[in-house]
């Protein structure tokens, strides 16, 4: 496992999504990724799945403090209290004392960033939380959120894949010293048939979800956390490390733009930003 260091926080290169994973599935996937080698798992409040995240790392052979856990803040808890009350509940719901990474799940137009950092320090100086970030925060509102932060934000995580161009806030994160965590990596499963991909796995003995994977955590600073549910899949995105593309092939992947489709969607977190 390679690793993005940002400050204080140690974050493994390739992580576990489990958004739209719930129940004793969710549980068994988490399970099953600590035990093939995952050390990071990402969830949230809003994914309903937070108790299920947790019974699968108590269900693990692997210690808690091994693992590096990420939750979120969804947009009707960013008030100052509100964020205390969930943020207790979302332990509760994991059965920890602490998780590793808290993140601002979306900004809200309606209520300011400082108040939401304000509570989130609070845990951080209580030890409920090891380390502050944010969620779908654009470049401005990423440099908005650290001008008003008492703690260093480790780390934006965004719709980052060969189709989602997020190079401006790359560079911004990069000089910043936060990490730039793109989820959707595999575009929604579109990138595993992507025939440039595919052509270039070909070389190295890989699939095209494998080159697309690499094609991110090969940029510094860039965490990935894919969705997988079989063995063999969470096996597969977590086998990225031991080849490295040429720049010619970052540059060609970089060049993608996906279908119409998939560029309409790509267009969604701006929308959500703009919501009451």
């Amino acid at each position: 496992m390679e690793y993005v260091e940002t400050g204080a926080a140690r974050i493994p290169k390739v992580g576990l999504g489990t958004w739209q994973n719930t129940g004793s599935d969710c549980a068994e996937t988490v399970r099953t990724a600590l035990d093939v080698g995952y050390r990071h798992v990402d969830t949230a409040q809003v994914y309903d799945n937070e108790a299920a995240v947790g019974e699968g790392i108590a269900r693990s052979d692997v210690d808690r403090e091994e693992v590096f856990l990420t939750t979120k803040v969804w947009r009707s808890n960013l008030r100052y209290r509100d964020v205390l009350d969930s943020v207790q509940e979302s332990l509760d719901e994991l059965g920890v004392e602490y998780v590793d990474l808290l993140l601002v799940h979306w900004p809200h137009r309606r209520v300011p960033v400082a108040e939401t950092l304000d509570a989130m320090t609070e845990l951080y100086e209580s030890g409920a939380v090891e380390h502050l970030g944010v969620s779908n925060f654009t470049r401005s509102q990423l440099r908005e959120a650290r001008e008003v932060a008492d703690v260093p934000l480790v780390a934006d995580q965004v719709l980052y894949n060969a189709y989602k161009d997020q190079s401006s806030l790359r560079q911004y994160c990069t000089r910043n010293d936060v990490a730039l965590t793109a989820y959707s990596p595999l575009a929604r499963g579109d990138l595993l048939s992507d025939a440039l991909l595919a052509r270039i796995g070909e070389r190295y003995g890989k699939s095209a979800p494998q080159v697309a994977l690499r094609w991110l955590v090969q940029q510094h600073g860039v965490v990935a956390i894919p969705k997988a549910s079989s063995r063999r899949h969470l096996e597969q995105n977590l086998d990225v490390f031991e080849f490295s593309l040429t720049d010619d092939e970052m540059a060609r992947i970089a060049d993608r733009t996906g279908s119409l489709r998939v560029r309409l969607r790509n267009r969604l977190p701006s929308v959500v930003r703009r919501l009451p």
